[in-house]
C-alpha cells in the first residue's frame, strides 16, 4: 500500500480568502480542516464560527460500547490511514450560508482585500459563478476534514489537504487524492478498529518455575476478527466499505535474553478451529508445548515483561465489489511475569 503524500498546512473553505488575510494583514488564523470558520483577531479562539465534522458514520468494532475493547493497533512498516481527507459537505445554498457566516467577522486591515478575491473564485465566475446555485441538484461541494486525534498529536499529514473547497458533478470522481472513495473508507475505518486488549493465558498456575516450561494461548472466544464499517451517504452520493481484521499470530518476547521460547522464533501460529497455542493440563509439566517460553534464571525480587504481540492481517471490501489488503495491523500486550527458582529439600 503506498505511502500517503505529505503536503503543506491545510486551508478548506475560503482557503484562498484565508491565505490572502495571513499574508496581508497577519491577524487571521484560519481553522484547519473540519471547519471552514476564521478567526481575524489572531486568537483563533473558535469564537469565529463553528467546526464542521465528518460525515462519515464507523458502525461495528470501534470499541464504542465495549468495555474489553483496547486501543487500535499499529500498521507494520511506514504506511497509515489518511490523517485528512475531501468529503462532499454542501448543496450550493448550504455552501452560500457557509462561505457569508465565514466572513461574517469583525473589519480588520487586508480582509476587504481577501474577501474580494473569495468573492470572484466562488460568486463571481472565476471560475464559480453564484455558489453554482444553477446547477443545483447537478452536483456538490466537496471540503476537507482532518482527523483531531492526529492533528491535537501534532502529525503534521492532519494538515496536508490544502485544495479549496470544490465542486463535483454528480456521477463524478473527484480528481483530487484523499477524496472519499470506497478504499479511502477502508483506510479511514482500519484507523477507528478496536481490538480486545488481549491477555495470554500462562501456566503452569501461581509463579512461573526456572527451567520449566510456561504454556500459553489464547481461546477462540477472545482471539476473534473484528470489522469496522464506515460509510457515507450525502446527496447522492453513498459509498461504504467494511475493513476487517483477522488475527493470525503471536509472538512471545521473554522479556530477558535469558529464556528460551517455543517454537524458536516465539512465532505461535493459529490453530485451525481459530485458537493459538495448547491449554495447560495437569501431567504437561515436562513436555515442550507448542507455544510458550522457558525461562533460564529467576526473576529475583522483580519480575520479567513479557511481550505478546499479536499480528492480525487486515482486508475490505466495498461498493460496487471494490476490495483488497491492507496493511497488517500489530497490536502488542506486556504482562508482569514473576519466576521462581525450584526449592529442593534435602534430607
Amino acid at each position: 500500500m503506498r505511502s500517503l503524500r505529505k503536503a503543506r498546512l491545510a486551508i478548506t473553505t475560503g482557503a484562498l480568502a484565508a491565505v490572502c488575510v495571513l499574508a496581508a494583514a497577519g491577524t487571521a488564523a484560519a481553522k484547519d480542516p473540519g471547519g471552514s470558520q476564521f478567526d481575524v483577531d489572531g486568537s483563533n479562539d473558535g469564537d469565529g464560527g463553528q467546526t464542521l465534522e465528518s460525515r462519515i458514520v464507523y458502525t461495528g468494532s470501534t470499541g464504542g460500547d465495549k468495555a474489553e475493547a483496547s486501543e487500535g493497533f499499529t500498521p507494520a512498516g511506514d504506511w497509515s490511514p489518511p490523517a485528512c481527507w475531501y468529503e462532499p459537505k454542501w448543496t450550493p445554498d448550504e455552501f452560500a450560508d457557509e462561505f457569508r457566516n465565514g466572513w461574517d467577522i469583525p473589519h480588520a486591515s487586508g480582509v476587504g482585500e481577501a474577501y474580494r478575491a473569495a468573492q470572484d473564485y466562488y460568486i463571481n465566475g472565476n471560475p464559480y459563478k453564484d455558489f453554482n446555485k444553477k446547477q443545483a441538484g447537478k452536483g456538490i461541494w466537496w471540503d476537507a476534514v482532518r482527523d483531531e486525534t492526529r492533528a491535537e498529536a501534532g502529525d503534521p499529514s492532519a494538515f496536508a489537504c490544502d485544495t479549496k473547497t470544490f465542486w463535483v458533478e454528480n456521477g463524478d470522481a473527484p480528481n483530487v487524492e484523499n477524496a472519499v472513495t470506497p478504499e479511502v473508507l477502508a483506510q479511514l475505518a482500519y484507523a477507528r478498529i478496536k481490538v480486545p486488549d488481549t491477555r495470554v493465558t500462562l501456566a503452569p498456575p501461581n509463579a512461573t518455575k526456572v527451567n520449566l516450561p510456561t504454556w500459553a494461548w489464547l481461546d477462540q472466544t477472545t482471539f476473534d476478527e473484528v470489522a469496522v464499517t464506515a460509510s457515507l451517504d450525502v446527496d447522492g452520493v453513498n459509498i461504504q466499505a467494511t475493513t476487517t481484521a483477522k488475527p493470525v499470530s503471536l509472538k512471545l518476547d521473554p522479556g530477558t535474553d535469558d529464556a528460551d521460547t517455543y517454537p524458536a522464533s516465539g512465532e505461535c501460529t493459529i490453530n485451525a478451529g481459530g485458537t493459538i497455542g495448547e491449554p495447560y493440563a495437569k501431567g504437561k509439566a515436562d513436555q515442550t508445548p507448542p507455544c510458550g517460553v522457558k525461562y533460564l534464571r529467576s526473576s529475583g525480587d522483580g519480575t520479567f515483561n513479557l511481550q505478546a504481540t499479536i499480528t492480525w492481517e487486515v482486508a475490505w471490501t466495498g461498493t460496487g465489489g471494490a476490495g483488497g489488503d491492507l496493511p497488517d495491523g500489530h497490536f502488542e500486550n506486556g504482562q508482569a511475569v514473576t519466576v521462581q527458582e525450584i526449592q529442593a529439600v534435602n534430607r
